[in-house]
């Protein structure tokens, strides 16, 4: 969305991907695919490029990419802001237990067996091969080049938004008594949240890594209005 309203604001912006995703859907605006170079390589592409603005619109759980943001933004001197969705909180009827890590998420699984929703996408699944005895339900946007090392799994290759109704589904033809997930926060990816209070089922929530203060906004249209309160008179503008 933010993508959009840069486009029909008449900004000049460069959406940037890390590549993990290897079908991204179209965009309004020109996009890159791949890595800076560490902070320096951010900032150096900021001044060589003539940005003007830096939007960190990344996933919660990309601490490096958002930590090398905020220093870029400080060496190249751009103004910075982070698009973000607010964190996921418990409400009645939810059945959360809370680990600060991927690391507290293997020690909690060490137990008998369960069935278990990875819902973690593919960067973490090979770390869970030290919990062999579990059954892991997992959902990739894209097949992965090869199959996941885990001893008992079962992959769905799916592209959301996803539905409560359909997770419920979901879990049910699984036979889910598990849901692992982070706390990534957002309506679109809540589903499976919803889906396991419905059916009552226990949730392992990874929590957000620890990042540098900066300034974070929660929608699109915040970003805007950023963007236009800092630079409302001048004509080319970049982000």
């Amino acid at each position: 969305m933010l993508a959009r309203l840069l486009a029909e604001g008449g900004w000049q912006a460069t959406l940037s991907y890390a590549g993990r995703t290897e079908h991204p859907r179209a965009q309004p605006v020109p996009i890159r695919v791949g890595g800076f170079g560490g902070a320096e390589g951010l900032a150096r592409y900021l001044r060589e490029h003539g940005v003007t603005h830096l939007v960190d619109a990344t996933h919660p759980f990309a601490p490096v990419i958002s930590a090398n943001a905020v220093l870029a933004a400080q060496l190249a001197g751009v103004p910075h802001i982070a698009l973000t969705r607010p964190a996921w909180t418990a409400t009645q009827g939810d059945r959360w237990h809370h680990v600060p890590d991927l690391a507290g998420a293997l020690a909690a699984l060490d137990g008998p067996p369960r069935r278990v929703m990875l819902a973690l996408g593919r960067m973490h699944v090979e770390a869970f091969a030290a919990r062999p005895q579990h059954h892991y339900l997992l959902r990739f946007v894209d097949a992965p080049a090869a199959p996941p090392s885990l001893p008992r799994y079962r992959l769905v290759v799916d592209r959301g938004p996803f539905t409560a109704e359909g997770d419920r589904g979901l879990m049910a033809d699984h036979r889910i008594d598990l849901v692992l997930c982070k706390n990534a926060g957002g309506r679109g990816a809540e589903a499976k949240l919803l889906a396991a209070r419905a059916l009552g089922l226990p949730v392992l929530m990874i929590g957000r890594p620890i990042l540098p203060e900066r300034r974070e906004v929660h929608d699109p249209e915040a970003v805007m209005r950023w963007l236009d309160h800092a630079m409302p008179a001048i004509a080319e503008r970049g982000v």
